[in-house]
């Protein structure tokens, strides 16, 4: 390395599995990017810097806004609870707990499914987002329109307050007031009963 810090790579260096045509070419580029760099002195490396920043700001990533805290003392919710066990996959054990779900006459709905006093997921679904969390593993999503077809939870959701759930789920009512949802292709389930 340079005393400046600058490491220059050499032909077939950090290019993994190119071509030696390719690497030339590449290296090539490289030097006339730097040329023109040198050639243009610090206006150069200013238009470059700003095209570089602009890149940053076009290719970020867009986040959105933190789904606001719940309130189920507030008007308008009907929150039922009841018991559910999750089959993850086809060679996963099934998982026992209790569910919640809450739904607000605006279309917002909320589902936590846990292991007391242990959540072990959250989701949250309006008429524009859904969001989940799995607490225990630290993981959050989210993101605008329809849920998600991979996300069990929020696929339950959908079917529990009357809408379709994307393929390739089932949901079906049981007579005895119970529900099953199941991925047959990953084996993934959640059965279980709300009590009215």
């Amino acid at each position: 390395m340079a005393a400046s810090g600058m490491h220059h790579l050499r032909l077939g260096e950090g290019e993994g599995n190119l071509k030696p045509s390719k690497q030339i070419e590449r290296l090539k580029r490289q030097t006339e990017l730097r040329l023109r760099i040198r050639k243009g002195g610090a206006a150069g490396l200013v238009a470059v810097a700003g095209l570089l920043l602009l890149l940053q700001f076009c290719t970020s990533c867009r986040s959105t806004a933190a789904f606001p805290s719940v309130d189920l003392s507030e008007p308008g919710w009907q929150i039922h609870q009841g018991q559910a066990v999750w089959k993850l996959a086809k060679n996963k054990p099934e998982l026992a707990g209790e569910i919640t779900l809450a739904r607000h006459a605006d279309g917002r709905c909320l589902v936590e499914f846990s292991k007391t006093p242990f959540p072990l997921v959250r989701g949250k679904v309006s008429v524009t987002r859904w969001e989940i969390e799995f607490p225990p593993q630290k993981l959050h999503f989210s993101g605008g329109g329809r849920p998600p077809a991979r996300l069990a939870w929020l696929q339950l959701m959908q079917a529990l307050t009357g809408k379709p759930v994307a393929p390739p789920w089932h949901f079906e009512l049981h007579p005895n007031g119970g529900w099953r949802l199941e991925n047959p292709r990953r084996g993934e389930s959640v059965e279980g009963y709300l009590e009215p």
